[in-house]
């Protein structure tokens, strides 16, 4: 047992649990927003779409499946999920909100997953607050409780969730793959089996869904972690970490998603990327990290601080080495919300205030600038925005929708009456202080997925990039799409409805009528000898990039 005093001070009532209903209609303020009402989005979003879809449809096989000619580059089980939700619920739901639903369950089970992690640590020995003389400290499972809401608090604040989160990609398979095992090792002094079987299941799943090496390490974290626990249960768990992990091992081989390539260079400028993404992407949960690891740096062997920080650290070490992945830096989110969450006890009552201060102004700054935009756009005042939304989004038209409307209406009454909450006095609550990030965090994406959902999916969409297209390609026909990149090969064949060829040779190899090129900073392509360009067209967002389409001037024998 470590013999340095714990620095958690708590009382019972601050140890009172956020109630449920808030705590439910924070998560659903928080997944739901962005999985109805658009398209798929350019790049990674309607890139892994477009592979479920194919699949879907039999216009490719679920073994080795084809967009466009162009093989998966990517791990499998993350478009099989998406490609089998699609099946099944398509003709309810239709095909691009078919394919989010698996997704956007995955993540709200990491909301739970961390949740019931965060629990069970706050359980443990070591992680309780100091008893007081006379009595008066918070019962150990009412603890656990507050700690665990501000954990789910605290993700839902972190703004690398927020877009990531929400697309139909394999990295939110990831996300719950390591959530599942931060659960595993959290709850092993008091599920056993539980645990065992969640070991077994988690490693495999990151490893088959495309992140073998974080996997890998993650295992190995598992195995030492284990080992050295002053749990006899815990211990136990050491021949179950071992077999998940050469489960992983195996996985990834049959899988084949060993992807081998250090990224990471000696060179300032991406190092100084690398730093401005953790600076953005981590907040604020980063903040409340590092001071957990310094109140806490006493204890930092202790499972309540060693099993989250470990996870983080993994996933900060693959991310570094891969150049700064986005995606996978991702993946350290559960253990950075477990450990911000232990910072609660020991917050001072000046950066409590300094936290609820600044997200009262910045997000209430956030939703008028959403609402400027929105009353520009439909009303014309001011009309400063909709002359930039003009000028930035070409072509657009404002529609109105009355639901839209109601629930931006309802969300922003809820941010008003929590600010007016947080801020009266005597709120001792654990969690009180990520309240107002996590909130303002969950209005911000409610306003943005309802008030401006139309305008970002007239841009962020491919479908207005192939209205323009479709007056210049006959139904049906064969293009050539040789540097147009995979996302608009997806475009072209699931809006277009074009049978498309994106290799490299396709100009001359396809025998497509045909052929599409990319002009990037207005450098003019050639298209070679035998093809007429018939037009130039642009994305709505483009201004100096342009697609150039071609038509062979004569057909081969059997082409398009």
């Amino acid at each position: 047992m470590n013999r340095n005093p714990t620095p958690a001070l708590v009382t019972q009532r601050a140890a009172q649990r956020l109630p449920r209903a808030a705590l439910l209609l924070f998560c659903a303020a928080y997944v739901l927003p962005g999985v109805f009402g658009r398209d798929p989005w350019r790049v990674a979003d309607i890139t892994a779409f477009g592979y479920m879809a194919a699949m879907a449809e039999g216009r490719t096989s679920w073994l080795a499946p084809t967009v466009g000619q162009l093989p998966l580059e990517q791990a499998l089980l993350p478009h099989w999920l998406g490609a089998a939700s699609i099946v099944l619920l398509s003709p309810l739901l239709g095909a691009e909100l078919a394919a989010r639903v698996p997704f956007a369950l995955l993540l709200a089970l990491t909301l739970v997953l961390v949740w019931y992690a965060t629990f069970h640590l706050a359980r443990t020995e070591a992680a309780q607050p100091v008893a007081f003389a006379f009595g008066g400290e918070a019962d150990t499972v009412a603890y656990a409780r507050a700690m665990a809401d501000g954990a789910v608090l605290a993700l839902i604040a972190t703004l690398g969730l927020l877009q990531l989160g929400h697309e139909t990609t394999p990295a939110l398979v990831q996300l719950a793959g390591v959530a599942l095992f931060q659960w595993a090792m959290a709850s092993a002094p008091f599920r056993r089996q539980r645990a065992r079987a969640a070991a077994l299941v988690a490693l495999p799943l990151v490893a088959a869904s495309g992140a073998p090496g974080l996997a890998l390490l993650l295992g190995a974290i598992g195995v030492v972690l284990s080992r050295l626990s002053a749990y006899e249960q815990v211990r136990r768990l050491v021949p179950w970490a071992l077999a998940a992990t050469v489960a992983a091992v195996a996985t990834a081989s049959l899988a084949k998603t060993w992807q081998f390539g250090w990224r990471l260079r000696a060179e300032p400028d991406q190092w100084l990327g690398i730093v401005r993404l953790w600076l953005w992407f981590l907040w604020p949960a980063s903040l409340l990290a590092l001071w957990t690891v310094w109140r806490w740096r006493h204890h930092l062997f202790n499972r309540h601080i060693a099993v989250p920080l470990t996870v983080t650290a993994a996933a900060l070490a693959v991310s570094t080495g891969l150049g700064g992945a986005d995606e996978v830096l991702m993946l350290g989110l559960p253990g950075l919300a477990v450990l911000a969450a232990f910072a609660l006890p020991t917050l001072k009552r000046g950066a409590a205030a300094a936290i609820d201060w600044f997200s009262v102004f910045f997000f209430s700054a956030c939703a008028i600038a959403v609402w400027g935009i929105y009353t520009s756009l439909h009303v014309g005042v001011p009309g400063a925005p909709a002359r930039n939304v003009a000028r930035l989004a070409s072509g657009y038209e404002p529609s109105f929708s009355a639901v839209a409307l109601v629930v931006a209406l309802a969300g922003t009454a809820a941010w008003v009456w929590l600010v007016r909450w947080r801020t009266a006095r005597h709120r001792a609550a654990l969690w009180k202080s990520l309240v107002l990030p996590a909130g303002g965090v969950a209005l911000t994406w409610l306003l943005v997925m309802t008030l401006l959902l139309p305008v970002l999916d007239y841009v962020r969409s491919d479908r207005e990039w192939i209205a323009r297209i479709a007056p210049y390609v006959p139904p049906g026909a064969c293009i050539a799409a040789p540097d147009v990149g995979r996302a608009a090969i997806v475009a072209l064949e699931h809006h277009g409805r074009w049978r498309v060829d994106g290799r490299p040779d396709a100009a001359d190899a396809s025998g497509c009528d045909v052929l599409l090129r990319r002009e990037r900073q207005r450098t003019h392509v050639r298209a070679g000898p035998g093809w007429t360009e018939v037009a130039r067209v642009q994305r709505p967002d483009e201004r100096r990039d342009a697609t150039r389409i071609y038509r062979r001037d004569t057909a081969p024998a059997g082409g398009g």
